[in-house]
């Protein structure tokens, strides 16, 4: 049975992350966050909203809600979330994850069972623990797309990996 610590630890870690690359988000100028870009995603607040929402989704399929509910819980938030500007996405997220981590520390089994239905991949049997997993990898991944955006507008982003986060503790 997986004990809770190392999953919230990485959890904390993709919490960490976010502050960190929200904090260099706020050091520049403030019309980047909003600015279409030609990328993956049309400007720098796309990809934050969509850790942001993916979050949100995933928790509450780990809560018991099924995808379908957990997609149309963060489609419905997408508009206002993607106008959000920088101060608010910040508040938002460190919300979510108090939000998040209460619901980690009420697990008995990390290894505990759930089934995804995803609409586009069929079901899945996974465990709170893999997921967890999959949104802090997703988050990594989607923070190294917000420092090329950054790169591709004349900025330079900031680390953030998990070996600096230990050494930040």
């Amino acid at each position: 049975m997986t004990h809770p610590e190392p999953v919230l630890k990485m959890y904390n870690y993709h919490v960490w992350a976010n502050g960190v690359i929200i904090d260099r988000l706020k050091e520049l100028p403030q019309h980047i966050y909003h600015k279409d870009i030609q990328s993956g995603f049309s400007s720098v607040s796309k990809v934050l909203s969509h850790i942001y929402l993916t979050d949100y989704a995933w928790f509450d399929i780990i809560s018991g809600n099924s995808m379908n509910e957990a997609m149309a819980s963060s489609d419905q938030l997408r508009e206002v979330v993607e106008k959000k500007s920088i101060e608010e996405m910040k508040k938002i997220l460190l919300d979510l994850s108090e939000r998040n981590k209460a619901l980690l520390n009420s697990q008995e089994d990390m290894d505990k069972v759930i089934v995804v239905d995803n609409p586009y991949a069929g079901l899945l049997e996974t465990s709170i623990s893999e997921s967890v997993l999959h949104v802090v990898t997703h988050g990594s991944y989607h923070r190294g797309n917000i420092a090329t955006m950054l790169r591709q507008m004349g900025h330079t982003s900031v680390m953030q990996d998990f070996g600096l986060y230990l050494y930040s503790k």
